[in-house]
C-alpha cells in the first residue's frame, strides 16, 4: 500500500532544494507519494498540494525546530506521525540530520521507528470562544514594546497561585521546557513525564519561581492593567494580542502529539549531543 507523505520544508536553508531533489528521485522507489506545500512544490514536479484537510500518513519536516513546530500545528489534532529532519542548528525536536534523510526515508518506509506521544496545551481568550490554539512547545503571555514589567494573576484549578510581577509568563509541556522555558531558568523536563510547566520571564523577585504542575491542572491568566501592548504567543509562532479584562485558559490538549524517533537515539544522548553535557572522556554521541 503507498504512503503518502505530507512535506513541508523552510525554504531559507540553503540545503532544502537538494534534499527535495533527493525526495523525489527516491520516494517512488520506496513506494511513496509525496504531498507538498505550496511554497516548495515546484521543486518537485507533479507532487499534490498539501494543506490542513490533505490525508496522508506521515508528515515530513525540512528545516529546524520552527519547521517542525509548524508542521505539528498543520497536522492538529489529527493522530498523523511527524518526523522532522534538521536543517538548521540546534534541531532538538528531530529525529534526525540533513545528511541522514535518505536513511530516513527508507526507515520509513519500513516502519522501523518508534512514535512518541507528546503531550500539547490548549490555549483559548474567554472573549474568543471559538478559537483556540494548541502548541507543543508553548504558550506565552508577555509584554510587548515598553520596557516595565507587567503583574500578572495565576490562579490554578480555580486556586490563586500569586500575582507574578514579571516580564511575562511560559506555559509549557515537558517538550516545551528545553525551548523558551530553559532559557528562562527553567528546568529541563523528560518528555515523558506528563505535566505543565508555569515559568515566570525575568521576574521581578527571586521568590518567584518556575512550578511545575500536574497535566490536568488548567491555568487561568489574567493582567493587571493591560493598557499596554500583551501578547499570547503560541510555540513562538502565531497568536493574538491580550486586552485589557481579557482572560487566558491554558490546559492540557485532548489529542497529542505523534512524534518520531528512531532506535539508535535516546532523549539524554540529544541533551549530550545538542547541550554539550559530554559524557566519558568528553564524548557526546555515544548512547
Amino acid at each position: 500500500m503507498t504512503t503518502r507523505v505530507g512535506v513541508v520544508g523552510n525554504l531559507s536553508y540553503e540545503g532544502l532544494p537538494a534534499i527535495l531533489r533527493g525526495l523525489a528521485a527516491r520516494a517512488p522507489t520506496l513506494d511513496m507519494t509525496l504531498v507538498c506545500e505550496q511554497p516548495i512544490a515546484s521543486s518537485i514536479p507533479g507532487a499534490e498540494l498539501l494543506d490542513d484537510r490533505t490525508l496522508i500518513d506521515v508528515l515530513l519536516t525540512l528545516g529546524g525546530d520552527g519547521t517542525m513546530l509548524r508542521g505539528a500545528r498543520l497536522v492538529g489534532a489529527r493522530q498523523i506521525p511527524v518526523l522532522g529532519i534538521n536543517l538548521g542548528r540546534l534541531g532538538f525536536l528531530t529525529a534526525c540530520g540533513a545528511d541522514e534523510w535518505e536513511r530516513a526515508l527508507k526507515q520509513l518506509a519500513a516502519h522501523d521507528y518508534l512514535v512518541e506521544p507528546r503531550m500539547a496545551l490548549e490555549a483559548r481568550i474567554l472573549r474568543e470562544p471559538d478559537t483556540r490554539w494548541r502548541a507543543l512547545n508553548d504558550v506565552v503571555l508577555h509584554k510587548g514594546g515598553r520596557a516595565r514589567v507587567i503583574r500578572i494573576l495565576t490562579e490554578v484549578g480555580g486556586a490563586l497561585v500569586g500575582a507574578f510581577a514579571a516580564d511575562g509568563i511560559i506555559v509549557a509541556t515537558p517538550t516545551g521546557s528545553t525551548a523558551y522555558g530553559l532559557s528562562a531558568g527553567g528546568p529541563v523536563i523528560v518528555p515523558t513525564v506528563e505535566s505543565i510547566l508555569l515559568q515566570p520571564i525575568s521576574p521581578h523577585t527571586l521568590g518567584m519561581r518556575p512550578v511545575v504542575l500536574p497535566a490536568s491542572a488548567e491555568i487561568t491568566l489574567r493582567v493587571e492593567d493591560a493598557s499596554d501592548e500583551i501578547l499570547v504567543t503560541i510555540d513562538g509562532q502565531v497568536g493574538t494580542t491580550f486586552e485589557d479584562g481579557d482572560t487566558l485558559i491554558v490546559r492540557r490538549s485532548e489529542r497529542p502529539v505523534q512524534v518520531i524517533r528512531f532506535r539508535d537515539g535516546s532523549f539524554f544522548a540529544r541533551m549530550r549531543r545538542k547541550f554539550g553535557w559530554g559524557g566519558p572522556g568528553g564524548q557526546m554521541n555515544e548512547d
